[in-house]
């Protein structure tokens, strides 16, 4: 909400030179009334902003002037002295500008002497010779132009001389350019001077009017002319110039030619025979002749010619067709030259001026229409064939990549309308019926809505045409738009495109009718679909509808927000929502957010609260939807107006918001959380200043509403209540053991008040500060929060802390100081990674608070100047910052040679990287400004020294052959040779001899082991070391390799950081650099060396990362030699890639490890204005290397080629530009995938992947051919045309051998990549239908691919068929197919063709199905026609046919059939019936081995498919016959029993899924008609089955089957069909739960479950006949909710809960024991603090049953509510209390409650024996962590309840023996914890924050323990006993975190 603060206009002050200052002087008069003195004063001021008023006075004091016939010499000097003032200043200075204006209004009189004097000046000006100061003399001749009339005609009185000067500057200024190649920093300021010379040179011929009499050829204007011309037409024709360059050169020529060139009426043949390259050198002028000689031949370049067609539609008058027919030829000729240029030009920024260029020709055309001949309009209507190019280039380039490129796209569509529209005969008619513009609507109606250029395209039609044409020919389009909106890439092009139409409908509306009955209308077709999505839409569309849609609605008709709270009002209580839906109470809170927020409600007082009531309010801050809870607090949060008061109300629930919603697993959620309530602080901190004024000035209050009536005072005094309310309650969320989101949210939220309340300063009042909350415990917790895992808490702690004024930060006790200061150093060394992220916030927070210890002081040279506690100064910061480095680095080098001696003692012991790491935090922290210069730079000497030592200890690791599971064992007792020579034995193996030497395995038959562990030394996965402590410790191969790669990331870091942060020097010796040239190259050759040779990707990867910050300083550093480093290292390692083979030293294993990120790293910090030209050359070579035939000198080169060019089309900052080399580096990868070397053809399979992403997008869902990752045939191949002929003769060459007579195998590799690439393009109807690259010639070849011997090649032809032929052709296609397949009496057939032609017919049948056309009579005819020919060659599906494999797919096509043609036509019988499929189907199934058994084993291929797909078809065939017969069922085919009870789990898997499919529609209400006679009456099958099923899936789909059932149906049967008795079944399923793996326990679960309740229903057992029985469900209950246990096991148990709670849980007289009872609330309670979402949410609805019955309701307001997890954890707590009131069973059920408070539950006495026992952390090892539960909320929350319990309840006193057990177990651990405490050393939160923070939770959990049972005690005397066992340190410096809150629930 913070106002972004204008950029404030610099005004530098001017200055004269000394010769005129003194000329001043002598003429400034006494009194200061002369215009002398006037210059004087002014030029004597530093402020140019005063010296504006100055000049101001300067025409006024000339008009008082005396005027008697002669110009006093003192007004001329002063006049020249203004002259040179004007020249003097900068372009763009303000007083430039003022100075001019001033001087237009000079009276006449003067105007002759002040032209004089003007154009002396700019004479001198013209003179110079000093090359670099041309811009200067540029730039003010063409301020002279612009709006100067006195510069003007100075300009007109030396125009030849400035038109010599501006050629002689071109020319020197393009021949320094040349001379200086390769520097491109000057090279980018003289092209810079270039363009503004050309520029200069125009507004000359533009302006001034004596061109139009020069026709003079002799004439020096002239010759400086021609030359200015000849010197354009080189530009134009210069590729190595900024294209900006050229194309202002190409408007030049055309300007020039046109003022020079006559007559004007030849003007635009003469253009037109250039463009065309026709033109005769005998009829143009020598003069033309000789300047643009280059232009009129036949080799003009692509680029001129472009921009000679930018220049002509630029620069020529097209209004009103002033230029006649000839011009309306050029016209023609120019779009035909730009079509020509549009299939040649590749380059993405030519492209994108050819669409700029083309969208200008629109517009001339447009202008020339206007009054054009017929011909014309002829040749540019809409039927027209140049209107069909720009048609086809519109829906070629309308998806293009680049924004700008599409924008284009859309002005010459809307452009194409305008121009048809003025072509038309009858302007008057309607437009809308014109046929272009209907069959126009059509067609883009016909795409589908992933094209985002059928949204821009409808919007402008819309426009033209109006919206009722659009919803006459698609009534339901808003609802499809809508429905589009749930992708993200759509949803901006349909939020405008709904808009668009729904503003233009309200007009037409409104236009139509009187009165406002237009809005009913209106709503229900724009605002009905939207409510329909915000209730019912899934979260992605609601969200996208609401963020984009719902504000334009509502900004466009605020109106319709009553109409929609009203709706959304009378559904809100039956569509409550849950945890994956919002509900009508979600959308409700959406729309009024959203309305408030823009202001379509006046104040929170009064409208909106009129609207919603405080209850919904509530509801929706603790929703179980997130989205819910963001919307209900951006409600209150988010105003319009930001000085809107928040009143007490809104206060309350922010702060009841803030008590259950820190602890947001979801990172967008605690983002919105924490940007919602920076808003608010933000309306209060703006607010309250307001109210501060109306306090001081009563006078002015005037009351708007109930907020402003109260005093400003109490509002002032409610918001400091507020705060500090908030403030306290985000401090006691940082308490011991809390979350990661639950401190990320509270320090965000700490932050965000620092910031918006800062320290006051002057008069500034603030309401509310930090500081003033902050005391010595909550700043230890600060401190604290530096210790955790995860960094970003680390970085918002560190920053909170920084924030904090100087008084709050205090470090008294010196001994506590230095402890903090030995703590960071122990961290920097330890084992742990994340201990060195601690050390270095803690180092930088001791430097930044001048809070080191004085020690250290003996590490500066320098002495220290005196300053203050906690001085900020940066000369404080940077002593400070030297000492700690330097004890680091002292540190560092001791350290650095023991790691010399002993790489795993290092490990082990003292990881060095920890302390590189601290350095270089230190580094990034400190300001550039340094003053101890000598100083820093020995330090940087000897860090670079020290980091290349560590380096070389470290690189044997990485760079070994295989660094992940090394480990050099050397130790203590080992020699340093010993060290050596398990180093020799770790250099890299994996040569390159591998592509010359192939490894025959068979030839050996076996390997000598012992030979094996002679010639390697005893390498083993862990060796045995001394620890830190003295204790031997294990060192795996794993903490070593950590140690090497992390210290080889910090080294990279550090030398990236030295060259980003630290100045080079300019040149040797000079103080003002710290870093020398020769250092930099150091640095630039080890991060060479690391690159090229580091085996580790993590080592390789992140000294890239170091490497890209040396490179983007290398290419911005004045000194040339350092800024051609890169050039220099490309090209010498591109030599070596060129020249490596076998023996090379180069890693071509691991995709070329680091080689890609090194020239990655020089080519992107290329600047990406140039010419790109390293990353051209690079490219060039790189692909020729790809392109080499195979043989072992180019296969090395080959592989790194491919692997370099698939990291540079990765790398997304190359972006466009990499885009012309992908049609190349697809054609090598292709056929790289044919080469017999099989690392090349990995690289080329790796390459390939990646240009498929670089061409069709990021996959953005779980279908691999999903249209949003798929092109146009016309858009792909325009893009890339090399493709076309390169794929179709690749194709072709496969097509014809893929399937030899002979029946040779021929593989064809590229044949996979060929059609995968295929397969990804489909027609567009928009596509030009004389298109050259039509994608029809690759069918039949794609069709012959599906006669491939290959499976999965068969199935690929089929799927890249479909997008080739267009949907109508289809139909056409299938019957083609169909007739192919061979008749049941032809003899020899091959099965492979059968098999591809039915997967062909199979897929476009799919396709054709999915199409929009189903429902039409087309639809239904053409299938018919189908089936009628499918019903031909159905022998195929039957026992005939002896291959399984294709008896399959014709029976899949078969069930596709009867899927589609099931609805009969209106008024006719089913086209299945009238062709007589079904009878076939019914044949197929009663004659197929599903009846008369099988003869095949699963040997058999294609046996498992034939099965699924013929059971597919019999139970399709069931249904049919079944809805056809009613309940008659005599003519089944086959039966579902048969079904289920086949041999085969295929069958019966299938057969089952079916039928549950049915069950749980008739259970859930959602089955239309019930359930299906055919399945009543099942339950003794589905009994028999689960007794006798032994596959796993089926037991389950027959469990949920029967869980489906009502158990009173088949219950009873058990004892008939199974032999079991109901409560022997019940035993039998809790035995298989019991046993079972976790799905199958689950279903049983669920299904003993249901038939427990059903007793429990129906009171069939007494309690004691069900008690074993229940006791095991209990039990089994309770070990499926374990934390270790799958998803689905828990999730059964909390569904188990929720349907059993009013039985079990909230049973007014409970049924279970107490014990069993308060058991399964425990498990409610766990599951409820699950890591999982997904489990918390289903433990919530266990909950809301829980509080919703009659019994249980009136203890809370969210009674039949849907709630959060973090409320329903405080729910259960108070339900249960209250519950063990109802059933009088407090005495008994207290001690428990009290040992959960106590941990009894948690393994208590585990954890605290472990506690201070020194854990040993394995490095990869995966432990089960609950990253989301606290502790302590559950402490807090129990203890908040019992607290109530006791002091409300009449409850009865506890047995003594239960009392003092708990007391004492309470003192026993409270002693402990106190010894324990003492044990641990003084810094222990940092150096052992493991156990100092468990120990801390258990000491809160004892506190609270003790202070129940003193209130118990009602003994003085014994609850003092109690509570002076709490002599825990701890204790008195942690009070107990468990505030006394008012009741929340």
């Amino acid at each position: 909400m913070g106002v972004k603060k204008k950029k404030e206009t610099q005004v530098i002050s001017l200055t004269i030179c000394h010769r005129d200052l003194e000329t001043l002087r002598s003429l400034a008069d006494v009194e200061g009334k002369t215009l002398a003195s006037l210059l004087l004063h002014c030029v004597q001021l530093t402020d140019g902003v005063s010296q504006i008023h100055y000049v101001k006075q300067i025409v006024p004091l000339l008009e008082k002037a005396n005027t008697n016939g002669m110009c006093d010499p003192t007004i001329q000097s002063c006049l020249d002295i203004l002259a040179g003032i004007y020249l003097s200043l900068n372009l763009k200075n303000p007083l430039k500008k003022v100075l001019a204006s001033s001087l237009n209004g000079l009276p006449e009189f003067f105007l002759t002497e002040a032209t004089q004097r003007f154009t002396s000046r700019l004479q001198e000006e013209l003179n110079t010779t000093d090359l670099y100061s041309y811009r200067k003399v540029i730039d003010n001749i063409s301020s002279c132009l612009e709006n100067f009339d006195l510069g003007i005609t100075s300009v007109n009185n030396i125009l030849e001389n400035v038109l010599h000067f501006l050629q002689k500057s071109l020319i020197e200024i393009s021949e320094e350019n040349r001379k200086l190649a390769g520097n491109h920093i000057v090279q980018t300021q003289l092209m810079n001077d270039l363009l503004v010379g050309i520029r200069v040179s125009m507004m000359l011929v533009q302006k001034v009017q004596s061109f139009q009499r020069i026709h003079l050829t002799s004439s020096p204007i002239w010759q400086s002319m021609c030359g200015l011309l000849s010197i354009f037409t080189k530009f134009l024709s210069d590729d190595d110039l900024f294209q900006t360059i050229q194309s202002t050169s190409g408007l030049a020529v055309i300007l020039f030619i046109k003022a020079m060139f006559q007559p004007p009426e030849k003007i635009p043949d003469l253009i037109s025979s250039v463009l065309l390259h026709s033109v005769d050198c005998t009829s143009v002028p020598e003069w033309l002749w000789n300047c643009c000689r280059s232009l009129c031949g036949a080799d003009v370049s692509q680029t001129a010619l472009l921009f000679l067609c930018q220049g002509t539609l630029t620069m020529l008058d097209w209004q009103d067709g002033r230029m006649g027919a000839s011009g309306e030829a050029l016209l023609l000729d120019t779009v035909h030259v730009l079509f020509t240029l549009n299939s040649q030009i590749k380059e993405s920024t030519l492209e994108m001026f050819l669409s700029r260029i083309l969208a200008s020709w629109t517009n001339s055309a447009i202008q020339v229409l206007e009054s054009s001949s017929l011909s014309l309009k002829d040749s540019l209507n809409g039927n027209s064939s140049i209107v069909r190019r720009l048609l086809e280039y519109v829906y070629t380039h309308w998806e293009h990549p680049l924004d700008a490129l599409r924008h284009q796209t859309k002005i010459i569509f809307r452009n194409i309308l305008q121009m048809h529209q003025l072509t038309r005969e009858e302007s008057g008619s309607d437009l809308a019926a014109d046929r272009f513009i209907f069959e126009l609507t059509e067609s883009l109606l016909q795409l589908e809505w992933h094209s985002k250029g059928k949204y821009t395209c409808l919007g402008c039609l819309v426009d033209y045409v109006g919206i009722e044409h659009i919803l006459a020919l698609a009534k339901t389009i808003p609802s499809q738009i809508l429905e589009v909106m749930g992708d993200q890439s759509l949803v901006p092009y349909a939020s405008d495109l709904l808009e668009t139409m729904f503003k233009n409908h309200k007009s037409r509306l409104k236009s139509q009718t009187v009165d406002s009955t237009w809005i009913d209308k209106w709503h229900e077709t724009w605002v009905s679909p939207l409510l329909f999505i915000l209730c019912e839409g899934n979260l992605d569309q609601k969200s996208y509808v609401i963020d984009y849609y719902l504000p334009k609605l509502l900004n466009c008709n605020p109106e319709s927000l009553s109409y929609m709270v009203k709706i959304l009002q009378t559904s809100a209580d039956a569509k409550t929502g849950s945890f994956d839906s919002r509900g009508a109470l979600g959308a409700l809170m959406a729309c009024l957010r959203t309305a408030r927020a823009h202001g379509h409600l006046q104040s929170a007082t009064d409208a909106w609260r009129d609207l919603v009531s405080s209850a919904r309010i509530k509801q929706g801050l603790i929703h179980q939807h997130c989205q819910v809870r963001i919307d209900t607090l951006g409600l209150l949060c988010e105003s319009n107006r930001s000085t809107e008061i928040i009143s007490a109300e809104e206060m309350q629930w922010i702060q009841f918001f803030i008590t259950y919603n820190l602890n947001s697993q979801s990172p967008g959620v605690r983002q919105q959380i924490c940007s919602l309530l920076k808003k608010l602080f933000c309306r209060i901190q703006e607010s309250s200043q307001v109210l501060y004024k109306l306090e001081q000035n009563p006078s002015k209050h005037e009351p708007e509403d109930e907020l402003t009536r109260q005093h400003p005072s109490v509002s002032l005094q409610q918001y400091k209540n507020f705060m500090s309310s908030i403030c306290n309650s985000l401090f006691e969320a940082l308490f011991p053991g809390s979350s990661y989101p639950t401190r990320f949210s509270a320090l965000t939220i700490l932050g965000s008040i620092a910031d918006i309340f800062p320290v006051p300063e002057g008069q500034v009042q603030t309401v509310y500060q930090l500081s003033h909350d902050i005391d010595v415990h909550r700043f230890q917790t600060l401190i604290e929060c530096l210790t955790g895992t995860f960094e970003e808490v680390k970085i918002l702690a560190f920053d909170l802390l920084m924030k904090l004024p100087k008084t709050v930060v205090r470090f008294q006790d010196s001994e506590k100081l230095q402890g903090l200061f030995q703590a960071a150093l122990e961290l920097s060394t330890s084992t742990k990674p994340y201990d060195c992220v601690t050390a270095s916030y803690l180092l930088n927070f001791l430097i930044w608070q001048n809070a080191l210890p004085s020690s250290l002081s003996a590490y500066l040279k320098t002495q220290r100047v005196a300053h203050g506690d906690g001085d900020k100064s940066a000369a404080v910061v940077e002593s400070n910052t030297l000492m700690v480095i330097k004890c680091l680095l002292e540190n560092l080098e001791e350290e650095i040679s023991q790691a010399e001696n002993s790489l795993l003692q290092a490990a082990a012991s003292f990881p060095v990287y920890g302390r590189v790491h601290c350095i270089t935090g230190a580094l990034r922290k400190l300001a550039l400004n340094l003053q101890l210069v000598s100083e820093w730079r020995a330090v940087v000497g000897k860090l670079l020294l020290l980091s290349y030592r560590l380096s070389a200890v470290v690189s044997p690791v990485i760079q070994s052959s295989s660094p992940e599971g090394l480990i050099p064992m050397d130790t203590d007792a080992e020699s340093a040779s010993r060290l050596q020579t398990i180093l020799n034995e770790i250099q890299p193996r994996d040569t390159n001899d591998y592509f010359n030497q192939a490894k025959i395995l068979k030839d050996c038959d076996s390997f000598d082991l012992e030979a094996l562990h002679a010639s390697v030394p005893n390498i083993d996965t862990s060796a045995e070391v001394k620890g830190k402590e003295g204790k031997t410790c294990d060192v795996t191969a794993q903490m070593v390799l950590v140690c090497c790669w992390r210290s080889m990331k910090e080294v990279a870091l550090l030398l990236g950081s030295l060259c980003q942060l630290l100045p080079m020097q300019s040149v040797p010796e000079s103080p003002d650099g710290l870093l020398t040239v020769e250092q930099v190259k150091e640095i630039g050759d080890y991060f060479k060396q690391q690159l090229l040779q580091s085996r580790h990707r993590g080592a390789f990867e992140l000294a890239y990362t170091g490497f890209v910050k040396l490179t983007e300083i290398l290419n911005r550093c004045p000194n040339v030699s350092l800024q051609k480093l890169p050039e220099q290292w490309l090209w010498n390692v591109l030599e070596e890639i060129k020249c490596s083979d076998a023996s090379s030293k180069l890693c071509a294993t691991r995709r070329s490890a680091g080689i890609p990120f090194y020239i990655q790293a020089l080519l992107a910090s290329e600047p990406k204005k140039g010419k790109m030209d390293l990353l051209k050359i690079t490219m060039k070579e790189l692909i020729s290397l790809a392109g080499l035939t195979d043989d072992s000198k180019s296969t090395v080169p080959k592989v790194h080629a491919l692997n370099i060019l698939r990291a540079l089309f990765r790398d997304t900052r190359l972006g466009e530009i990499i885009i012309p080399y992908v049609a190349d580096g697809a054609k090598a990868a292709i056929l790289g995938f044919t080469s017999p070397v099989w690392a090349v053809r990995n690289s080329s399979t790796l390459l390939f992947s990646t240009l498929i992403t670089r061409i069709f997008g990021v996959k953005r869902g779980k279908d691999e051919l999903s249209k949003k990752n798929r092109m146009t045939g016309s858009e792909f191949f325009s893009r890339f045309p090399e493709l076309y002929p390169f794929l179709l003769k690749q194709l072709e060459t496969v097509a014809n051998t893929v399937d030899s007579d002979t029946g040779e195998l021929n593989h064809h590799p590229s044949m996979f990549l060929l059609l995968l690439v295929l397969g990804r393009l489909y027609p567009s109807p928009m596509d030009g239908t004389c298109s050259a690259l039509s994608m029809a010639p690759f069918i039949p070849f794609i069709m012959r691919c599906g006669c491939s011997p290959v499976y999965r090649s068969r199935e690929m032809a089929a799927r890249a068929l479909v997008p080739f032929v267009m949907m109508d052709e289809i139909p056409a296609t299938i019957r083609s197919l169909l007739a192919k397949l061979p008749d049941c009496t032809d003899q020899c057939f091959r099965q492979n063709h059968i098999h591809g032609t039915l997967l062909q017919v199979f897929h476009l049948l799919q396709a054709f199905s999915d199409s929009k056309c189903r429902l039409n009579t087309y639809f239904q005819q053409e299938l018919a026609d189908v089936a009628v020919c499918t019903k031909a060659k159905l022998w195929l599906a039957t026992r005939q046919n002896p291959c399984l494999v294709t008896r399959a797919v014709c029976i899949d096509i078969l069930f596709l059939l009867t899927r589609c043609l099931d609805k009969p036509a209106k008024g006719n019988q089913p086209v299945l019936e009238h062709v007589g499929l079904w009878e076939e189907v019914r044949r197929i199934v009663s004659e197929s081995e599903l009846i008369t058994g099988f003869r095949y084993t699963f040997t058999v291929p294609g046996l498992p498919q034939y099965l699924q797909s013929l059971t597919k078809l019999a139970i399709a065939a069931v249904w049919a016959v079944a809805a056809q017969a009613g309940e008659q069922t005599r003519d089944l085919p086959i039966s579902f029993s048969q079904l289920v009870e086949s041999s085969f789990p295929e069958v019966r898997l299938l057969t089952l899924e079916a039928l549950l499919e049915r069950f749980s529609a008739a259970t859930s209400g959602l089955g239309q008609k019930g359930l299906s006679p055919l399945l009543w009456n099942l339950g003794g099958t589905f009994l028999t089955l689960a007794v006798k099923e032994n596959h796993p899936e089926c037991l389950c789909k027959i469990l949920r089957i029967l869980h489906c059932m009502d158990p009173s149906e088949w219950l009873p049967q058990t004892e008939r069909c199974i032999h079991l008795t109901p409560k022997e079944f019940l035993i039998w399923t809790l035995d298989i739960a019991s046993n079972e793996r976790s799905e199958i326990q689950s279903e049983a679960l669920r299904l003993a479950s249901k038939v427990i309740a059903h007793h429990m229903q129906r009171r069939e057992e007494t309690g004691d006949l069900a008690a074993p029985t229940l006791k095991q469900w209990v039990q089994l209950v309770i070990s499926c909710c374990g934390d270790r246990l799958p998803t689905e096991s828990r999730l059964a148990a909390a569904e188990v809960l929720t349907s059993t709670a009013p039985f079990f849980l909230t049973n007014p007289r409970p049924i279970l024991g107490l014990q069993d009872t308060l058991a399964l609330w425990r498990c409610v309670l766990t599951l409820l603090q699950s890591e999982e979402q997904v489990i918390r949410d289903a433990a919530t609805e266990t909950v809301m049953t829980a509080v919703s019955q009659e019994n249980t309701c009136l203890s809370t307001e969210f009674a039949f509510c849907q709630v959060d997890a973090c409320i329903a954890l405080d729910l259960a707590l108070a339900v249960l209390c209250d519950l063990l009131q109802q059933w009088d069973q407090l005495a008994p059920g207290l001690p428990v409650l009290l040992g959960w408070l106590l941990g009894e539950g948690d393994d208590r006495v585990v954890c605290v024996e472990s506690a201070h026992q020194v854990e040993e952390d394995h490095l990869f090892e995966k432990t089960e962590v609950n990253f989301w539960a606290e502790t302590l909320i559950f402490v807090k929350y129990l203890y908040k309840h019992l607290s109530r319990l006791l002091s409300t309840s009449s409850w009865y006193p506890l047995r003594p023996e239960w009392l003092h057990r708990l007391q004492r177990t309470a003192s026993e651990q409270c002693h402990l914890l106190s010894q324990l405490f003492r044990e641990l050393p003084p810094t222990a939160e940092f150096l052992k924050t493991a156990e100092f923070t468990r120990l801390r939770i258990l000491e809160e959990r004892t506190l609270a323990c003790l202070r129940l049972l003193a209130f118990l005690e009602e003994k003085d005397g014994e609850g003092v006993l109690i509570l002076d066992a709490l002599d825990s340190p701890a204790a008195a410096a942690n009070p107990l975190t468990l505030p006394r809150t008012e009741r929340a629930c």
